[in-house]
């Protein structure tokens, strides 16, 4: 069966709905979820919290 790349792609929240109708209402969290897609090689979705300057979080003392 052929998928277009849209089609083939599902959203957390669809990825958690399928966990929880197949595995007795087990909940996955996000984190479960992008840890699996890097395990396996998978795009993950673009991180849309990112610092608005490079020098946030560098705190040397």
């Amino acid at each position: 069966m052929y998928l277009a790349a849209v089609e083939s792609k599902a959203t957390y929240a669809e990825i958690k709905k399928y966990v929880a109708e197949h595995n007795d209402g087990m909940k996955v969290s996000s984190l479960n979820i992008a840890q699996v897609k890097r395990k396996c090689g998978l795009e993950l979705a673009e991180n849309f919290n990112l610092p608005k300057s490079e020098d946030v979080g560098n705190h040397s003392v």
